[in-house]
């Protein structure tokens, strides 16, 4: 891995400022398991296939865009002109010896109305088909720099099980972790996952839709947001083909 830009380090002492742009050159080794956790081997990643450039910049411009177009936009507050009450002002200007007020809706008295406060709106908005793309398979190439991802042999199933695949995600080990008994292993099973299958397959879907913190897309629907929030990224032989023939 190297960086495009290499800043010179400052004079002054300050901390160098934080490169964005990453490019990978050197292929990636992934290590490749069946259903039963059992090593199959590796498989070298060529950058290339991927774009070859990580941008952080444009992997959050893009996970910010996904999360504005999930927001519903049907927040309402009343302004001081929605509230029940009279507009009448609560007594007169001068003599009563108390500081002069207005109206009881007004947004500075309990009861009131808001003042600027949020209406109904769309958040929607839309980057560059290119750069949303782009984004994706920079997302993929840094599950694999950061080895967060595995290859699956083969994933099929005969007919819709959750304890089928519950037990390939906890016979799958990815570390360890000390505990007062000792070291435990750390599976699948303990963490979220992202099951790329090559295409829909409804017996996997249907499997997993019920496990929390695992989510199965075909490689065709996977987009930047999805990637990065699950933790690991299991990826069957034919969806690899299937990413590194999309280009």
């Amino acid at each position: 891995m190297a960086d495009s830009t290499t800043p010179a380090a400052p004079a002054n002492g300050a901390e160098a400022p934080v490169t964005r742009l990453i490019e990978v050159k050197d292929k990636i080794v992934v290590p490749v398991v069946d259903r039963t956790g059992a090593d199959k081997g590796t498989v070298e990643i060529d950058p290339a296939d991927f774009g070859g450039k990580i941008s952080k910049q444009l992997m959050h411009d893009v996970v910010v865009m996904y999360l504005a177009n999930q927001r519903a936009g049907t927040h309402h507050t009343l302004r001081r002109g929605q509230v029940a009450g009279s507009t009448k002002k609560l007594f007169r200007q001068k003599g009563t010896g108390n500081a002069r007020v207005g109206p009881k809706r007004t947004n500075k008295r309990r009861g009131g109305g808001t003042a600027k406060g949020p209406k109904p709106r769309d958040y929607e908005y839309h980057l560059p088909k290119k750069a949303v793309k782009a984004a994706t398979r920079m997302a993929v190439l840094s599950k694999f720099l950061d080895k967060q991802a595995v290859i699956l042999d083969e994933l099929t199933m005969a007919a819709p099980k959750t304890k089928e695949i519950t037990g390939v995600l906890k016979a799958i080990k990815i570390g360890k972790k000390t505990t007062e008994q000792g070291e435990k292993d750390v599976t699948l099973a303990d963490t979220t996952v992202l099951i790329g299958t090559a295409a829909l397959d409804q017996n996997v879907y249907k499997s997993a839709r019920n496990i929390e913190g695992v989510k199965v897309l075909p490689a065709a629907e996977f987009n930047c947001y999805t990637v990065l929030k699950q933790k690991r990224l299991v990826l069957t032989r034919a969806a690899l083909d299937a990413l590194t023939a999309k280009k």
